[in-house]
Parts: C-alpha cells; structure tokens; sequence
C-alpha cells in the first residue's frame, strides 16, 4: 500500500527533534512498519533522517521564513499549486495522510478529485495558536482554508476531545470527527536502561521533559519544588529542554538558591531521553491553564513508557489519560501547593510510586502504542491491506 504523508508547516521540521517532528516520525515509523510505502512531501526536511527513515522518498517544497509575515503567509497558501503537481506526478496513492497546516488544503482536495481514501490529523486550533503566539495577517482567509480542507477531507483526527471540540465549530467537519490520542514508541523504552544524569541513589529525583514555554507551567514546578526540597534536601530537580522561558526559569532557581539542587540539560537528542528518563524518580506534566488546554502531551505517554510515576494536573486529556491512583496521580492545576504535596507523598511512599509506574507502563503498552494508534487510524480510514500486527507485537 502507498501512503503519501504530508506535512507543510514550516514550522515543523520533519526530522528534527522537536515534539511536533516525534510525532511526524514515529507515525511514518509505524505505518512502515505496517507494511506500507511512504512518500513524504514536506516544506521542512529539518536535518537528515534517522537511519531506519533513510530510505523513504521527501518531496521538498520551497518555503521562504527572510520575509514579512503577510507575505509568508500568501507564499505558504501559493504552495498548493506545488503540491497538487507533485502529488500528481508521484501518484496512485492508497492513502493521503496530511498533518494540518494553517495554509494546506490542496491534499486532502486532490485525495477527493483521485477517490482515494485520506486522513487530515489535527494536533491544535492553529488560527487560535497563531493569532496569541506568533501573529496572523490573513485571518478570514486561514479560515476559508481551515473550512475548505476540513470539509475536503474524508476523515479527521483530533488528538483530543478539545481539539474535536474545535473542530466541531467548523459545519465543513461535522459528522467525520474521531478522537485518537497520541502514543509513544515502547521500544525505545526497554526496562533496566541505565540512567545517564543520576546522583546519588538516596536522593529523589522530580523530572520535567518539553519545551520550556509559558503554558507547561515550569514556573508553577519550580515553587513546588522549592516547597518539597525545603523539607526534604535530598531531592533534586531535572528539566530536560530547551525554550523561550530557560533564561526565566534560571533566574528563579538562582534568587530561590537552588541552583545545587536544579539542572537543567538544555535542548537534547531524541535518543537521549530515554536514559534522562531513567534518572528520574517521578515524571512531572504540570501545565497550569485549564481554560485552553487542548494538548495529548507526548512527554506524559514516554514518562509512561519508561514506567515512571506520573504527576499532572487535572486538565484537559490528562485527566481521562491518568487514572487517579491507578496509573498516576491528579493535582490542582496551577497550584504550587498540591503539586509539593503530591510530590511529597510520592517520595515517602517508594511502593505506590512503584505500583503507579508499573501500572502506567502496562497502560501504555497496552492502549497508546503508536502502532496500535497508527493501526486505528488506518482502520478508521477503511484501509485493511497492510499486514495484522499479531497479539505479540501489540503487547511487546
């Protein structure tokens, strides 16, 4: 079966490292696995391929970032042209997969004109995104293209409920909405994997993975650590990442005094986290805005799959994806205080935060592999010609 995968956000480098190019990596990853041949058409190869990725063909598009917002923005909605010919001279295609982009529609409407079956993936209400975080010049017209391509497409995948909640606003999608949340590569998680950053074996290690912005609550981490290692010195706290809110979050461990007690890696190799995982005692997800969380954080499913105790605050997926008591534990959002306390009760309790990770590494296994997740997908899009995994393979 042949699979064209698109993603034309430039903002996304398909190789890099980034969460957005994991989850563009690990979903081409899996669907090879399943036996199908990818092309990969792209504005931003964003650095070589990892090895097992190599061998699949990319279509680059020409973007152009040394030029005025309202002018990127009419070069970005000018590539569909681009890419209608190139779709046109590399087809048949079995299946056109697209990850949605703010100025993309020309995909899923060649995928209709050719009756080929496609699936238009949205990870987050991009207009919305753009507008708050980066700036938008032509607003109605990202509109007219979110409607267009959304009624285009023959099935839309919302990584959340809030993101189908979007999508919902939009009369073009009604009716061919579906909720798959993200998954996570197990296999990069094998069990007894030696830790690369720990300290001494006595102390307890709070753990933190992302990018360092506003909306993943570090500052809100960084008080609730402060709260726990005054009362129990032998902890530390690790933040692997990099982002706009590091120099911030370096100032207030400075004026807090912990600068012994905090470390922060900076921006890492994908491959690397795995080991920083193993070095840490409990994984933290502490975003502090309940209002627009609409996130399927990637950072939660690997702290999972490296069998982690998990702490998040009760938003949005978070609170459908950790079940109290079972597979982590639930705090207040944006509160210091039950973060700490939380925090605290895990360090005095090593069996519950024992169970808790074993609990939640099955959960993962079982449920948010990105195979299983791939596998749904193509099943919802009625494809059945790739091979079955068998029950082995999904448990693995």
């Amino acid at each position: 079966m042949r699979v064209a995968y698109v993603s034309m956000d430039s903002g996304v480098p398909v190789f890099g490292s980034k969460g957005c190019s994991i989850h563009v990596q690990e979903v081409v990853r899996s669907l090879t696995k399943l036996g199908t041949r990818i092309e990969l058409f792209t504005t931003r190869a964003g650095g070589q391929a990892p090895s097992d990725l190599s061998k699949i063909p990319v279509h680059c598009l020409p973007s152009q970032a040394d030029i005025e917002v309202k002018d990127r923005e009419l070069h970005a909605l000018s590539r569909n042209q681009q890419l209608r010919e190139l779709l046109e001279c590399s087809q048949p295609f079995d299946l056109i997969y697209e990850r949605y982009s703010l100025w993309s529609y020309e995909a899923m409407e060649f995928a209709r004109t050719k009756r080929v079956p496609s699936v238009l993936e949205v990870n987050a209400p991009l207009i919305e995104e753009q507008i708050i975080h980066r700036g938008l010049v032509h607003r109605e017209c990202a509109q007219t293209v979110a409607a267009r391509v959304f009624g285009s497409a023959g099935k839309l995948i919302a990584v959340s409920s809030e993101v189908a909640s979007y999508l919902n606003t939009f009369p073009t999608a009604q009716g061919r909405i579906h909720v798959i949340p993200n998954g996570v590569n197990v296999d990069r998680f094998p069990p007894q994997l030696r830790p690369t950053a720990a300290e001494n074996p006595t102390s307890f290690t709070v753990g933190f993975v992302g990018t360092l912005k506003p909306w993943h609550g570090i500052a809100v981490l960084v008080e609730a650590f402060d709260l726990l290692h005054k009362q129990h010195p032998n902890t530390r706290l690790l933040i692997v990442g990099d982002g706009p809110k590091r120099a911030a979050i370096e100032e207030d461990v400075r004026k807090r005094g912990l600068v012994d007690s905090v470390h922060l890696t900076g921006r890492v190799n994908p491959h690397e986290v795995t080991a920083l995982l193993a070095s840490m005692n409990v994984g933290v997800a502490p975003y502090d805005d309940a209002t627009h969380f609409y996130f399927s954080p990637l950072k939660v499913y690997e702290y999972m799959a490296a069998g982690l105790p998990v702490v998040a605050s009760q938003v949005g997926q978070l609170a459908e994806l950790i079940h109290h008591e079972e597979t982590g534990l639930l705090c207040t959002a944006g509160d210091a205080l039950s973060l700490a306390a939380t925090l605290a009760r895990l360090k005095g309790d090593p069996s519950l935060a024992a169970r808790l990770g074993r609990a939640a590494r099955s959960c993962v296994i079982r449920d948010h592999s990105w195979d299983v997740t791939v596998r749904r997908i193509l099943n919802l899009a009625g494809l059945d010609g790739t091979r079955q995994l068998s029950h082995e393979e999904v448990a693995a």
